[in-house]
């Protein structure tokens, strides 16, 4: 029967061994090389090499074809002596891959030489615990998660939108989220705005969400604004916020936040409702077309009622408010095709989605390429009758 010695022998007869100075020049002479960290997690988390994937061994078959799917490019492998990694190599290579290099003494060898390294950001346990889900994604994993930790969703509306849509940024654990809205809880606002229950009726409704996002998860950080979004403030409020979502259900709100957007160059996930139906898009500042491309000017006050005058079915908002959450998450992770350039409208009654492409318009006032300076202003002459604030439906 073989021993220990003899399969380690084995597995370094069948593959390429470097020292840490010739992996440290390999790493630096080609960007696309993966370095690789095959120790458990604990070790991990004491310190590792820059940009270093990390797969712990006992993991690496199930594991590396999802996280490096260049089969053919360099990749460097490390554990804390050499030991590991051999065994690793040996398995890339059974696996296809052509280009691979175990580091003789590892990571103890190499930040004994003093050569570059760090502590990663780890999550905690409980933060493993809570987001597990998202770690077995490889297109999220545990550095998608720190992404969403570090980043700023700002919220316009905790209504009808808003709700489902804080509710799931926040259990994704976006680190940061803002929400405007200067209403009150109303009893007739539990129909679909989910955010609160009977027993917070009166209260701000900035306050009630907060009490219910921090309840959902204590990672969070929720800044409330009980403000009316104007031109005085806007930019102040949106100022830091990676994305905007949008639930207003206004015209002026809505060309000021495209134009406050615009100067600032944050994306804004646009949402609407409307009886059975509803619309999602994302109006990417400079990339795709801007709300003024789509609806230059606001229709008539009479051909465009608001949810209030008109009404809406309950459950519509959570899909759309839903979605929202999604192209949120997606331009936030840099995943999938976010809609940008695109128009998803959804019939509650048909059960059907429809996506519409929306072209950049040349002539716009605001994004075209001979638009003027844009001037962060008032437009509540542009519809009537006044809104007092820029909820959501």
């Amino acid at each position: 029967m073989p021993t220990f010695r003899d399969l380690l022998a084995g597995a370094k007869a069948s593959i390429r061994e470097v020292d840490t100075e010739t992996a440290e020049a390999a790493i630096a002479a080609n960007p696309a090389t993966v370095v690789l960290d095959v120790r458990e997690p604990d070790e991990y988390e004491q310190g590792a090499l820059p940009h270093a994937v990390h797969i712990p061994r006992g993991h690496l078959e199930s594991q590396v074809e999802s996280r490096v799917t260049d089969k053919a490019g360099p990749v460097v492998v490390y554990c804390a002596g050499g030991t590991r990694s051999a065994f690793a190599a040996r398995t890339l290579g059974e696996l296809g891959y052509t280009d691979v290099v175990s580091v003789v003494g590892g990571f103890n060898k190499w930040k004994n030489e003093n050569r570059p390294w760090a502590a990663p950001r780890t999550l905690s346990a409980d933060q493993r615990n809570r987001y597990q889900r998202h770690l077995l994604l490889p297109e999220v994993g545990e550095a998608g998660q720190q992404k969403l930790l570090d980043a700023k969703v700002l919220l316009l509306g905790a209504g009808g939108l808003g709700s489902p849509a804080a509710l799931y940024l926040a259990a994704a654990g976006v680190g940061t989220l803002g929400i405007v809205d200067m209403d009150v809880v109303d009893e007739s606002n539990l129909q679909r705005q989910i955010l609160h229950n009977m027993d917070r009726v009166g209260d701000r409704k900035v306050d009630s969400a907060k009490k219910t996002l921090v309840g959902l998860n204590p990672d969070v950080n929720v800044v409330t604004y009980d403000v009316r979004l104007g031109a005085d403030n806007i930019l102040d409020v949106i100022d830091g916020y990676d994305v905007i979502v949008d639930g207003t259900d206004n015209f002026p709100t809505r060309y000021l936040v495209n134009d406050a957007s615009l100067l600032k160059r944050i994306p804004v996930v646009h949402g609407s409702i409307f009886r059975f139906d509803g619309q999602v898009t994302v109006y990417s500042p400079y990339v795709g077309p801007c709300y003024r491309c789509q609806v230059p000017e606001p229709p008539p006050a009479e051909l465009a009622p608001s949810c209030a005058e008109a009404g809406v079915l309950g459950v519509l908002p959570g899909i759309i408010g839903s979605i929202q959450a999604m192209e949120a998450i997606k331009l936030v992770l840099g995943l999938g095709d976010p809609l940008i350039g695109r128009l998803m409208a959804y019939d509650a009654l048909e059960e059907s989605f429809r996506t519409f492409k929306l072209q950049r318009d040349p002539a716009c006032l605001a994004c075209g390429p001979d638009a003027g300076e844009i001037v962060i202003a008032e437009y509540d002459e542009l519809c009537m009758p006044h809104p007092k604030q820029a909820p959501a439906a």
